[in-house]
């Protein structure tokens, strides 16, 4: 819960947990305790979406809120999850494919300048230097998937255009093998049913 309400990316959260006192607190967890890997986090929610487990701790939780009194006995607590995983899992993809993103231009910034005249504008120089947050407004984080996700398609193809010079360090690989294993040779926001 901590993670939707701070808005963030299971990397961020991790983070948060490790160099935070106030997250630690907040988790009941001791001051040196190293905290966990970032991918712990979407295995936790795998499991909590098996078999009714999250049906089970939301009872157990409103039952105790029931005994000390800010939740009345005959009412009914109901809660969808859907829209809190929805949004950390949008905003780990926009963290992934932001991050892998940037790393790409900081290599061919590093090595090859010239080629970046005519891809990073404004917009872009905005998108890629600053933190992955999603942010309050329900229609940015779609809008931002889907340019990022342009952007991780497009980089690659202006790298290899007929006439460039061919710069594929391993960032710029680690790139094109994310847009392989992308479904229909484009990274794309998946939408409902689509998601896996």
């Amino acid at each position: 819960m901590l993670q939707f309400l701070l808005g963030l990316s299971d990397r961020q959260a991790a983070e948060a947990v490790r160099c935070r006192i106030d997250s630690k607190y907040a988790m009941a967890m001791e001051l040196d305790d190293p905290g966990f890997r970032h991918g712990v986090l979407a295995d936790f929610r795998d499991r909590l979406a098996e078999d009714g487990r999250a049906d089970r701790l939301l009872d157990l939780a409103l039952a105790r809120l029931k005994e000390v009194g800010p939740v009345r006995e005959r009412t009914t607590q109901r809660t969808d999850s859907t829209r809190v995983l929805a949004a950390v899992r949008d905003l780990t993809r926009l963290e992934l494919i932001t991050e892998a993103v940037r790393a790409a231009l900081e290599e061919v910034a590093g090595t090859s300048p010239h080629l970046l005249d005519e891809l990073v504008d404004e917009d872009r120089g905005r998108r890629y230097d600053r933190p992955v947050r999603l942010g309050k407004n329900p229609t940015k984080p779609r809008t931002r998937i889907l340019a990022t996700g342009n952007d991780a398609v497009r980089l690659p193809e202006h790298l290899h255009r007929p006439g460039a010079d061919r710069t594929s360090g391993p960032r710029v690989q680690a790139l094109r093998q994310m847009r392989r294993c992308a479904s229909a040779g484009a990274l794309r926001r998946h939408s409902g049913s689509s998601a896996p």
